[in-house]
């Protein structure tokens, strides 16, 4: 099962409800939480998240690169948020992270930055439901694609089907139609676009042509 979330980091920010409903058939929304101290970006945060929450019906994936996980990450789980996104590296206790966020309704997910290496957080995986491998440097979007994540994003898939394939593999950063099959291939079953979906004409034909790329 294969997964198309866009990120609204490329839609308009002045008329996101318009925006959201571009792409009814969106597997998810993808919106990403900057706070200028972990990444060097700021973009939007919980009054936000709380407001588009009333506007779509479509599931919330939020990816959050902020410092201080272990505190706000479960806040946006308490917003309605059906997923939430915590970078290992801004938690003090990711598996604490993880379990506060399932008890509050959300999925829990872990992202990984490049730089990051997987195999020391393999353990864990069974705290949840899905583990983002990021193929750019989180910050901005319209970055390029970095190849060089794709052993990663192998090795996340390996060890997602050790668990018995329950844990998705999502990548952010650079995926299009020259990228996601690429990602693909390696193992990945989740793809967040940006500038690949709202860059288009029709967002929503975007997200139906990305898809037919990987069946």
């Amino acid at each position: 099962m294969t997964a198309i979330h866009p990120s609204i980091l490329s839609a308009d920010f002045a008329n996101l409800a318009d925006e959201l409903a571009r792409i009814p058939s969106a597997d998810a929304v993808h919106v990403d939480v900057m706070d200028n101290h972990f990444v060097p970006n700021l973009t939007i945060g919980l009054p936000v998240v709380e407001s588009i929450r009333k506007v779509t019906a479509l599931p919330l994936d939020i990816h959050l690169m902020i410092s201080d996980a272990d505190r706000w990450a479960p806040q946006y789980a308490q917003a309605g948020a059906e997923s939430v996104t915590f970078h290992v590296e801004a938690a003090a206790k990711p598996a604490q992270v993880a379990r506060d966020l399932r008890s509050h309704g959300a999925k829990s997910a872990m992202a990984v930055k490049p730089g990051t290496a997987l195999e020391p957080h393999l353990g864990l995986l069974a705290e949840l439901d899905m583990l983002l491998i990021m193929t750019v440097e989180p910050g901005f979007g319209g970055q390029s694609f970095m190849d060089q994540m794709l052993p990663k994003i192998a090795a996340a898939r390996k060890a997602s089907d050790d668990l018995g394939g329950r844990i998705a593999v999502q990548v952010d950063g650079g995926i299009n139609a020259d990228t996601i099959l690429r990602a693909a291939e390696a193992g990945a079953d989740t793809f967040v676009a940006g500038s690949a979906v709202y860059a288009a004409d029709d967002p929503d034909a975007a997200i139906s042509d990305l898809r037919s790329l990987i069946k």
